[in-house]
């Protein structure tokens, strides 16, 4: 089967808890991972610290992340391992084909991200009408930017 899209690599894993506190514990001090940025929704439910891998476009983020009220949904610490990013090479191509497919999204589309870039999620669970999911996982596919895609492809 040919594909018109090349997913190109890890771009990101969010973990949660109930507190990030234990996480930035693992993650930064004893992990050594640097912490980039801070990200906050209401409609996500989520607050979240960004923290770093490696450098240049090889990078990988790690989002740490808990519940900014954890009587609702979403449940960003449950799963703890919450989802896993990957860099697509087109999105939007990447979308249509695999929806063509019967692969079931999330739900809120192609949009923007915590990072700047545009995202969409495979839902980790299929259904009757999109019989192909993440099979338990969230999985975000996240549009590289063009020297992301040109480091991958060298």
């Amino acid at each position: 089967m040919s594909r018109p899209f090349e997913i190109l690599g890890l771009q990101q894993i969010a973990v949660g808890a109930a507190s990030k506190e234990p996480l930035r514990k693992l993650w930064v001090d004893m992990l050594g991972l640097a912490p980039s940025g801070h990200f906050v929704s209401e409609k996500e439910n989520v607050d979240e610290d960004i923290v770093l891998l490696g450098s240049g476009p090889f990078q990988v983020e790690v989002d740490l992340m808990q519940p900014l009220d954890p009587s609702r949904s979403p449940r960003v610490d449950q799963p703890a391992l919450n989802h896993v990013g990957l860099w697509v090479d087109n999105l939007l191509v990447a979308v249509e084909w695999l929806t063509a497919q019967g692969v079931r999204f999330a739900p809120g589309g192609i949009r923007k991200g915590a990072s700047g870039h545009d995202i969409a999620f495979l839902h980790p669970k299929a259904n009757e009408e999109f019989p192909i999911a993440g099979a338990g996982v969230l999985i975000e596919l996240v549009q590289a930017p063009p020297e992301v895609i040109a480091a991958y492809r060298k």
